[in-house]
C-alpha cells in the first residue's frame, strides 16, 4: 500500500527540519571558528609587533655601536 499524502507531508517536513538544524549547526561552527581564528590572529599580530619593536631597537643599537 502506498503512503498517504499526510505521511509524505510529514516526511518532507521532517526532512526540511533536519536540513534546517544541520544548517544552523554549520553556521554555529563557522561563527565559533571565525571568533577563534580572529583571536589567534590578534595574538600573532601582538607578538609580531613586539618583535618588530625589538628589531628596531637592535638596529638602532647596532648603528650606534658601529658609528
Amino acid at each position: 500500500m502506498g503512503k498517504t499524502n499526510i505521511q509524505k507531508d510529514w516526511e518532507e517536513r521532517e526532512f526540511i527540519e533536519d536540513i534546517s538544524i544541520n544548517v544552523q549547526k554549520i553556521i554555529e561552527f563557522l561563527n565559533k571558528f571565525e571568533l577563534s581564528t580572529r583571536n589567534k590572529l590578534s595574538n600573532v599580530n601582538e607578538k609580531l609587533t613586539v618583535l618588530e619593536r625589538q628589531v628596531d631597537y637592535l638596529e638602532s643599537a647596532f648603528k650606534t655601536v658601529s658609528e
